[in-house]
């Protein structure tokens, strides 16, 4: 081969070189954020202020924060409308999907977002409202939110939030190399499960007059409330040792409710004072 054969196909080779990572580039450059949303009920979607579709709703966007507004579509009641902000991540599918119910308490969902990292981890952020909640990472017991799973693998995982008091929630994630994954997750309020816990307390008390009685305090003697919280107005005192009849409990609170004059009645704090004996017929 001659020099100059050599000096064409090396000079062609080094166009060939630069063209490719020129399509390379130009192609992450150029790669747009991908935005779902699905919600229950029906919802029109805002973006920016700018009303573009209902839900369910899918759409590429430039990378960027974007102001997303859910406004449902329900006509039998009034419902609470969603408002959030996103970050969006060239390349990447962001994805809301809510219930939408008349307060917070009855409204739940969860909001997949990303943030670049760097390097060959894929990691999982799993945050909830309220915290606390236990999470199952691939029907893995893990750990209670707010926490983050590092070095997860790539793909799709499943994950599932139980905390008291709340109804379950589970999703599947799509792990990417180089981002955290974010999960931040709203919990609805199990309105029947508060009531049967209160339920098993109430059942749980004896039907029997009770009394209580007394025990030592710091000052020599107890405060008697109208209500049973510390800020409520003190109705009188009663002193260690003495047993006056049980009427009532709170039992979240720590309070006994008592008779303790006659025609009057009050609240004690449960930490001075214990349940006793039956109280005897006259």
């Amino acid at each position: 081969m001659t020099s100059r054969k050599k000096i064409f196909f090396l000079f062609f080779f080094i166009l060939l070189v630069f063209f490719l990572s020129f399509g390379v580039w130009f192609y992450h450059k150029n790669r747009k954020a991908s935005l779902l949303i699905e919600s229950d009920p029906v919802a029109q979607v805002y973006i920016n202020g700018e009303q573009v579709g209902r839900t369910p709703f899918e759409r590429e966007f430039a990378a960027r924060e974007v102001a997303v507004r859910l406004v449902p579509e329900a006509l039998d009641k009034p419902l609470m409308a969603y408002d959030t902000k996103i970050e969006l991540v060239r390349g990447v599918k962001t994805i809301v999907r809510r219930k939408l119910g008349e307060s917070v308490e009855d409204s739940s969902g969860e909001e997949i977002s990303f943030e670049k990292t760097g390097g060959k981890n894929a990691n999982v952020s799993v945050i909830s409202r309220p915290d606390g909640a236990q999470v199952y990472f691939d029907d893995r017991i893990v750990d209670l939110t707010p926490l983050l799973i590092e070095d997860v693998s790539e793909g799709v995982h499943e994950i599932r939030l139980f905390l008291d008091g709340y109804f379950e929630r589970a999703f599947s994630v799509n792990a990417y190399s180089g981002y955290t994954l974010t999960a931040l997750v709203d919990l609805e309020k199990d309105e029947n499960a508060q009531s049967d816990v209160l339920e098993e307390i109430n059942n749980s008390w004896p039907s029997s007059p009770l009394e209580v009685e007394i025990l030592n305090t710091p000052t020599g003697f107890l405060r008697v409330r109208e209500e049973p919280s510390t800020s409520s107005e003190e109705v009188g005192r009663v002193d260690p040792g003495e047993k006056y009849e049980l009427l009532d409990r709170d039992s979240v609170a720590g309070w006994y409710k008592i008779k303790f004059d006659e025609g009057i009645e009050g609240w004690i704090s449960s930490e001075y004072a214990t349940e006793s004996a039956e109280i005897a017929d006259d």
